[in-house]
Parts: C-alpha cells; structure tokens; sequence
C-alpha cells in the first residue's frame, strides 16, 4: 500500500517544528550564560545551523527573544502536569517545577531591554505567562496540600512572585545563589508536621 502523496509534508513539517524547537532550546541556553544580547552567530552554533537559518525564522533580535520566551512559558506549562504523574509526591514535583521555573527566570531576564520598543508586547507576554503558569502552579499546590504535604490556602501567584523576586539580583553578585533561599521558601510551605 502506498503513503499518500500528502504524507512527506508532514513529516517536514513536524521536522520543521522539531528543529525550530531545538532552535529555541540552544537560543534559551545561550541566553542564560550571556544573556539575551549574546552573538547570533553564538546561538547559530548552539542551535548547529547558519546563521541565515535563525534570521529566517526570527528577523530580529526581538522576534527571536519574544519565541524563547513563549516557547519557556509553554515547556514550564507543560512540565506541570507531566511533573506531578512522575514525581514521587506532589511536593517533589512542585519543587522539580519551581526549579524550572526559577530556570525560567534567569533566562527571562533582560527580556525588558530586548524589546524597549514595544512596551504593549512585554504586556501581552506578561499577561500569556500569568494566564498559562499561575493555574500550573496552582494545581501543583493543590495537589500538594491535597497529600498533606504543605499547609493549605498558598496562592499560585504569591509563591510565584517570590521566587522571582528571589532570583533578583543573581546575575550581578557571584556570592548570591538565588537556590539556597527558594529551597528556604519551600520548606516554609511545610507546617511543623510535615518537615
């Protein structure tokens, strides 16, 4: 039996979609170790393609930011869930997630200066990222409070904001690890009884 003839473009389009991924993922690694203004010709390398290739998906430095940081905003989405099937407990897999969020944040950051220009783009992504992450978080918490394992009544957007502002500042003081004091915050989530 033969493949219909429409079948080789799918496959290109899913390999497509699968190198854009791989694309944003070294863009997203590269971001984190020298920031969002880093060399294109250094994610080209990270990524293993030319630099024509990213200046074809992506025409500026603010397209490319504004696609790692959705393409992080919906890894960190999808990890949730995924997190709380495999974990040992609830509370392992909230950790695991705060742990990629915090990841997040470092990347996140100089996404402002990126994209100076657009003030009414940074809103609509702030808004994408609150929309699709603070539920996230929230059934995590939930869930966790469900098992016992945190006290209950711990809002989504409050832990959330205070991981973040945790992770301020990590990247102009070698001497602060941002880690060490999320780790303190989530054992705080902990009542007496469950530490």
């Amino acid at each position: 039996m033969s493949q219909p003839a429409h079948m080789p473009a799918r496959s290109r389009r899913a390999d497509a979609v699968r190198n854009e991924q791989a694309l944003l993922d070294a863009a997203a690694a590269v971001f984190v170790t020298s920031g969002v203004d880093a060399p294109i010709r250094e994610i080209a390398a990270g990524a293993g393609v030319g630099i024509g290739t990213i200046y074809r998906h992506f025409p500026t430095r603010a397209d490319l930011v504004v696609a790692v940081y959705r393409h992080q905003v919906e890894s960190c989405a999808e990890a949730g869930p995924a997190l709380l099937e495999a974990a040992d407990s609830p509370f392992a897999a909230l950790r695991q997630w705060v742990d990629l969020f915090a990841d997040f944040l470092v990347t996140k950051h100089g996404l402002a200066n990126a994209l100076q220009s657009d003030g009414g783009g940074f809103q609509a992504l702030h808004k994408h990222f609150l929309d699709r992450l603070v539920p996230v978080c929230a059934q995590l918490l939930q869930a966790a409070a469900d098992a016992d394992e945190i006290r209950p009544g711990i809002h989504a957007y409050e832990l959330m904001r205070g991981v973040g502002n945790l992770c301020i500042g990590h990247d102009s003081d070698p001497r602060y690890d941002p880690r060490r004091l999320i780790e303190l915050l989530l054992q705080g989530l902990q009542g007496p009884q469950q530490r």
